[in-house]
């Protein structure tokens, strides 16, 4: 029996290294997607545009004005005159944030009374406004704690495990997870459905293979490929990018491997279902984009309605994105990472089960 699974494991193995489509999907796109996703889905607003009015024209309005100016995340600062110009600066993308200083604004400070500032932006883009406004409302404070008497307490910050709050360090563990996703699905998806396309499956099924054995033939060379390319993931993600690796890489590596088979399980269901490779990538595609935006990937999961955070307890790639993300960033510890993993267990059990007798049912 082993030398069986054996040959049919060196036979899919072959069949996808052999074919260069295939090859340029699992070796490829997973490092262009490494070498352009982190710079292109970043949280981080760096560039903001400000328009300035400014009826006031007293020093201290103009020091607020100047604190804008010198900082980095704000340029250029353009002066504009009047409402209507305010009307027409943010729907036209002229300007990403309108302050408005009040005119009795240096007077106010002057005589140790409130001044008023308004900041105004473009809402349409929730997460680069809330940004803005938190970049603004700082430098507004620091402003205020300059001119005015010293605060009875003094606020310190640190953020652990991302000290710099780069975001590459947040969205790289997470492909770890979403990259492995797409080529183990990719693999299981499209192998049943092209042999049927180019008639083989039929003479597998007269060989002296069982359909459990064929299941395993199949589902062994996804897990290894996910494995070899979650590797490769890991390496450039610490030696390349910089990303710490505080934690075990064998419990990332283990985890992985329960992960992975949870997702081949999926995979496999959907190959047996599909008659022709085209049918198998829907399939794929359809359980690819729910997984990827239900895993808290970019939207935390505690963010989302209950009904929906129900619905995630069945995505492996939850689960996954927490693993990776604790253990190579917080050196999440064994236990933990094992109450994360159990779930995934359960899962690849369940989707396991489902491909088997989809695959006894189509076999038969």
């Amino acid at each position: 029996m082993f030398r069986r699974i054996r040959a049919l494991i060196v036979k899919e193995l072959l069949a996808i290294l052999n074919d260069p489509k295939s090859r340029a999907i699992l070796v490829v796109l997973p490092l262009v997607q490494l070498g352009v996703f982190p710079f292109a889905a970043t949280f981080e607003v760096d560039s903001i545009r400000i328009a300035v009015w400014n009826p006031d024209g007293g020093v201290a309005s103009r020091d607020l004005v100047a604190r804008f100016a010198g900082a980095p995340v704000f340029h250029p600062v353009v002066a504009i005159d009047g409402r209507p110009a305010i009307e027409a600066a943010l729907p036209a993308r002229e300007a990403d944030l309108v302050i408005v200083i009040d005119q009795r604004f240096s007077a106010d400070v002057a005589a140790g009374r409130p001044a008023a500032i308004q900041l105004l932006v473009d809402g349409s883009n929730s997460n680069t406004a809330l940004v803005t406004l938190s970049y603004a409302r700082e430098i507004v404070r620091d402003h205020a704690a300059a001119i005015g008497p010293d605060p009875p307490a003094r606020l310190a910050t640190r953020a652990l495990y991302n000290p710099n709050l780069e975001s590459a360090w947040f969205i790289l563990p997470g492909l770890l997870g979403i990259l492995t996703t797409i080529a183990s699905l990719a693999v299981t998806a499209f192998s049943v459905a092209r042999e049927k396309e180019t008639g083989t499956f039929q003479q597998l099924l007269v060989t002296p293979l069982r359909p459990a054995e064929i299941l395993v033939g199949k589902m062994v060379p996804g897990l290894v490929i996910g494995l070899a390319q979650g590797a490769v993931i890991v390496a450039v993600m610490h030696g390349v990018y910089g990303v710490p690796l505080a934690g075990s890489l064998a419990l990332l590596a283990g985890a992985l491997a329960v992960f992975l088979t949870s997702v081949i399980g999926i995979g496999l269901a959907v190959s047996a279902i599909a008659r022709t490779q085209q049918q198998a990538l829907f399939g794929a595609f359809l359980f690819t984009v729910p997984m990827v935006i239900l895993s808290g990937f970019a939207t935390p999961v505690e963010n989302m309605p209950g009904w929906i955070r129900t619905l995630t307890l069945g995505n492996p790639l939850r689960w996954f994105m927490e693993i990776a993300r604790g253990v190579v960033l917080k050196d999440l510890p064994p236990a933990a990472v094992l109450n994360l993993t159990w779930p995934m267990a359960l899962i690849a059990v369940v989707t396991l089960t489902v491909a088997a007798l989809v695959f006894r049912r189509r076999a038969g």
